[in-house]
């Protein structure tokens, strides 16, 4: 035994397909060819013309409810489907939104980390000068230092790079942003 939900579905299916039917050619030649022949049974003294009408009529008004029905229900089912879509666009508006929020606090971050190693390369080249001057006061150089400070410079350099590709990466994510709310998608 089918359930309801079946039994619903193949009678939206049959639907369906005589919508489909009505708004077809084949439908409109067989409607014509109904017509046609229902005015010469009259002419051909097969029926009386009142009793045409009568069964014309009735017919035509029956089917007018029916397609009025389907069409119903067609048009309940497009605006569920219009429904789904606008909740869909609503998510990913609030998901748009929410990107940008965590692009501004990235930007941020990354300000707050720029001077931080800004405050770095000060303190580093402070470290250098104190450097060069006691390699200045000593005879020997030693080559222990030259090495950190070669380190120290490769790393505030790599650091370096690394925010500037986050800066670059953060605003093209906010160019992006822009268009898209300048195009009215968000």
């Amino acid at each position: 035994m089918k359930s309801n939900t079946e039994k619903t579905e193949v009678l939206e299916r049959i639907a369906n397909g005589i919508t489909w039917w009505i708004g077809s050619i084949p439908s409109l030649i067989a409607h014509t060819l109904f017509f046609i022949i229902s005015f010469l049974l009259p002419l051909l003294h097969i029926v009386e013309f009142d009793k045409m009408l009568l069964i014309l009529t009735t017919v035509v008004s029956l089917e007018a409810i029916y397609l009025a029905i389907f069409i119903q229900m067609s048009v309940n089912r497009s605006h569920e489907k219009i429904e789904d879509i606008q909740e869909d666009i609503e998510d990913i508006q609030e998901d748009i939104e929410e990107i940008s929020e965590d692009i501004e606090e990235i930007s941020e971050d990354i300000e707050e980390i720029s001077e931080d190693i800004e405050e770095i390369n000060e303190d580093i080249e402070d470290i250098q000068e104190d450097i060069e001057e006691i390699n200045e006061d000593e005879d020997d150089e030693d080559h222990n230092e030259r090495a950190k400070k070669v380190i120290l410079k490769s790393s505030v350099n790599s650091n370096k790079n690394e925010i500037k590709a986050l800066k670059d990466q953060i605003l093209r994510l906010q160019n992006e942003i822009d268009d898209l709310k300048k195009d009215g998608s968000i």
